[in-house]
């Protein structure tokens, strides 16, 4: 299905950046309100996490297109559903931010994702 390729191929986009703050990029003006050029410790350590969270989400993602066959078939539908709760809500966090730079590229990753959610949710 096309919304979860669309989806993996943004979440591999986004652990790259995320790949990237870790390294000290200076890039953080996209990222965790934009306050920091380069990412302090402990923003750093959240974006360790969210390249954890992003291979959950994108195997989540996979087993709802029918790709893979690991998770039981009632709890991906109802993560489908969560995550696409989770995107909105990012589309809205990512509104909010104070940085130019964050709402105006990651409010449209986020909007993308929670799309491609919602249509596996509905599939």
């Amino acid at each position: 299905m096309v919304a979860a390729w669309v989806a993996v191929a943004v979440l591999g986009c986004l652990a790259v950046f995320q790949l990237l703050l870790v390294a000290g990029a200076p890039l953080g003006r996209f990222a965790w309100g934009g306050q920091h050029a380069v990412l302090p410790t402990g923003l750093r350590i959240g974006s360790v996490v969210s390249l954890a969270i992003y291979a959950v989400v994108a195997l989540l993602v996979l087993q709802a297109a029918g790709v893979l066959d690991v998770l039981p078939e009632g709890m991906v539908g109802v993560a489908m559903w969560v995550l696409t709760g989770y995107f909105v809500l990012g589309v809205a966090l990512n509104l909010a931010s104070r940085s130019r730079p964050e709402r105006m590229v990651m409010t449209p990753v986020a909007l993308v994702l929670a799309i491609c959610c919602l249509v596996l949710a509905l599939h």
